[in-house]
């Protein structure tokens, strides 16, 4: 799974799903295409049913396509195994979800060194990367403290802590301001304008215009289609 380094981060291509047979199918993605480029923020939008949940656990190799194939990183997802989706999580996307998903026993540097954990990566090393990603989320004072000691918005600073610390070629965050009141929102969104300024890759999937409005580009769903595609300039995220 060697990187081709002047490949789209992700290359979509006709991408379809569908739950169910017969009668009684829903289909949820209607073949779509979309291309994010290295470096972009991405903001993909739509209401509850528009697809966009659906896109993201394929985008995130969650899940599979019904139809249509896709590349992350120039690697062609379907000729992937099991093992290699795996691997692919753990080494090529950073997850950041509305929920957090952060072990409740562990402390906030234990749950940032998981995924290295799980891709073989030796102690010494894990606690070094993990102590620079809380420091670049502004946590350097929290590394021991569990996530019931830690404000919703500290935990999501955590999770994005978590994502970053593989040094993935996309960031991938669902709803991330969804539990968080506005003083958190602003911070986390701060975080992300932050992190694409520093070339990070990014999609967000949001239903709020105003977390939206963070994006350099922004994909409306309706009905599982892309209805808008469209760029914006003056923001982080941009076309560069």
């Amino acid at each position: 799974m060697t990187a081709v380094t002047d490949a789209p981060v992700l290359d979509v291509r006709a991408v379809t799903k569908t739950y169910g047979t017969g009668d009684t199918a829903v289909r949820a993605l209607r073949g779509v295409s979309l291309t994010v480029r290295r470096g972009d923020y991405v903001a993909i939008m739509g209401a509850s049913g528009s697809g966009k949940s659906t896109l993201m656990n394929i985008l995130g190799c969650l899940d599979v396509p019904t139809g249509g194939g896709y590349r992350i990183d120039g690697t062609d997802v379907g000729a992937l195994d099991e093992r290699q989706l795996a691997i692919l999580r753990n080494r090529k996307i950073g997850f950041v979800f509305q929920s957090f998903n952060l072990i409740p026993r562990m402390s906030a540097l234990a749950n940032v060194e998981l995924p290295l954990a799980y891709g073989g990566v030796g102690a010494a090393v894990r606690r070094r990367r993990a102590l620079a990603a809380l420091g670049q989320v502004g946590l350097s004072d929290r590394v021991h403290h569990e996530p019931n000691e830690l404000s919703g918005g500290q935990q999501q600073r955590v999770a994005i802590a978590r994502a970053l610390v593989t040094a993935p070629a996309l960031l991938l965050a669902d709803e991330p301001t969804g539990n968080l009141d506005t003083h958190s929102t602003a911070d986390v969104l701060r975080i992300l304008d932050d992190l694409s300024a520093g070339g990070r890759t990014i999609v967000l999937i949001t239903h709020e215009d105003d977390v939206a409005a963070h994006a350099g580009r922004v994909i409306r769903l309706v009905d599982g289609e892309v209805v808008e595609d469209r760029r914006r300039t003056g923001v982080p995220g941009a076309a560069r």
